[in-house]
């Protein structure tokens, strides 16, 4: 056979690759996100801050920076702060480069090895080694010096080289979505976390407001006890009232300084050390159109189902390199190089050395080893499609409650508005008869619990309107196919887009 047949052969050899070839699971097949009928394309409106009606686009896309649609300049930049300066992300970003690099160096596979080596020994011989010679020295010394290129190719005959790059990148590619995920995770913490500092602080606001209301009706309960219109007994039910509400504030204010912290570990900040601007609700404008993706589209914006489908591929790939294992391995090693007993005759023509090896290594027998090793292989990739299946539907379920949660707490603010309206003008009323008489203290400590109680309700529907409203965009996905920022940090088989 000459030069040209081997190469033909070898390049027949290397054309194919034993295993199943990846191919990405299909988007479920599915009209949406929900029963028909079960959500409605916009939600109750309300006639306060937080209150509008938010409507539900069906195909609309989802900007990068989805945080911006809540217009909180203070928002924006405590998440710019977190982006730069969070450990998680850059973790991430590290393990990202670590699986590029791994993904490069097993592509050196891919080429011949080649070394070269120089070497220059002397040796002292024992002349009994060669028996008993007349004239032979009983010991003699000698000079060698070698000088050689060495090289070394495995033939990917079936593929094992190939799919082992393929596995590695399937990894690569899993790294990336977890930065992705790692971004997306990171953003929509920061959001709930600040909504819920809002929310805290509104509270505070609440009960401080309750508390100093609280404060004028004693006082009020004392001047009619000295004008002998109401006992004792009034003046200790209102005090008992007043700290029970004054109770409320220690606590609210621990939680508001752990938020505090909770931010200040999100951007990557000591306790100590965090000077993040305060968020209130005020300050927040709730998005009023809200994307609802495509269901097939739909799979590829979450990051955790592209984690689980590079997981898939990587499974499918160990079962081709683990089939490869059991077919024979060609290897062709050469060498070509001088030795010479003098260095000054190492690159005489007499003193060409080469050799050349083709070698075929084929697996008789070990104890089923490789056999099992590729059901083993099997049986993950069928476990790798099971999570990834079970990934998708949680994926589902996750926008679907969401959608009903948005639904529902429209309809709960829209409520507890009536209701803590209802509770202050009750309020107002049963105290205006106490002052008058028509009315007994009990009536009155009554109306101020419920209104309190509304009160605090109704900062907390309001405040659950916008944590839902960020969960929605993380449950879509948070669009980061539309940020370059993302690009930058991209393996070499995943640009950044969908």
């Amino acid at each position: 056979m000459g030069p040209c047949a081997v190469v033909f052969a070898a390049g027949f050899l290397t054309a194919c690759a034993v295993g199943p070839n990846f191919k990405a699971p299909e988007a479920p097949h599915t009209e949406g996100f929900a029963a028909p009928g079960q959500i409605n394309n916009e939600t109750a409106t309300t006639a306060l801050p937080g209150g509008q009606a938010q409507r539900f686009v069906t195909g609309m896309d989802i900007p990068g920076q989805w945080w911006t649609l809540f217009q909180s300049p203070q928002l924006n930049a405590l998440i710019e702060r977190a982006l730069a300066n969070s450990p998680t992300i850059e973790a991430a970003q590290a393990a990202l480069r670590q699986a590029n690099e791994t993904v490069a160096a097993q592509r050196g596979s891919y080429y011949p090895s080649v070394s070269g080596n120089v070497s220059s020994q002397r040796q002292k011989a024992s002349g009994a080694a060669f028996g008993a010679i007349p004239g032979l020295p009983r010991s003699y010394f000698y000079n060698l010096d070698t000088a050689s290129v060495n090289v070394s190719y495995t033939l990917d005959a079936f593929g094992g080289v190939r799919r082992q790059v393929e596995a590695l990148s399937a990894q690569a590619e899993y790294q990336h979505f977890a930065l992705e995920a790692s971004y997306l995770t990171l953003t929509s913490n920061i959001v709930t976390t600040a909504i819920n500092e809002a929310s805290l602080r509104a509270q505070i606001s609440a009960t401080e407001q309750i508390s100093a209301s609280q404060q004028t009706q004693l006082d009020i309960v004392k001047r009619r006890v000295t004008a002998g219109g109401a006992s004792r007994a009034d003046i200790l039910q209102q005090q008992s009232a007043l700290q029970s509400t004054l109770a409320a504030l220690p606590s609210l204010r621990s939680q508001l300084a752990q938020q505090r912290n909770q931010l200040a570990a999100l951007v990557g900040s000591l306790p100590a050390d965090y000077t993040g601007a305060g968020f209130d609700l005020d300050s927040l404008s709730l998005p009023q159109d809200l994307p609802l993706s495509l269901p097939s589209k739909f799979v590829e914006q979450r990051p955790d189902v592209r984690q689980y489908s590079a997981l898939l591929h990587q499974a499918t790939a160990q079962v081709g390199i683990a089939t490869a294992n059991m077919l024979p391995q060609i290897t062709i090693t050469g060498s070509y190089g001088q030795s010479a007993a003098e260095f000054s005759k190492l690159f005489d023509p007499a003193s060409n050395v080469w050799t050349l090896i083709g070698a075929l290594t084929q697996p008789i027998f070990k104890g089923g080893e490789l056999r099992h090793q590729r059901r083993a292989a099997i049986a993950a990739a069928q476990a790798a499609a099971a999570n990834y299946k079970a990934t998708v539907i949680t994926a589902f379920q996750n926008v679907s409650d969401t959608l009903y949660a948005l639904q529902a707490d429209a309809d709960a603010l829209a409520a507890q508005a009536l209701a803590e309206q209802s509770a202050a003008d009750s309020l107002g009323l049963v105290q205006a008869q106490y002052k008058s008489g028509a009315a007994s203290y009990v009536q009155v400590l009554a109306a101020q619990q419920s209104y309190q109680s509304a009160a605090v309700a109704l900062v907390k529907a309001r405040a659950l309107r916008y944590a839902d409203t960020a969960a929605l965009f993380q449950a879509l996905g948070g669009g980061w196919w539309n940020r370059a920022d993302v690009a930058a940090n991209s393996t070499d088989c995943c640009e950044g887009k969908l």
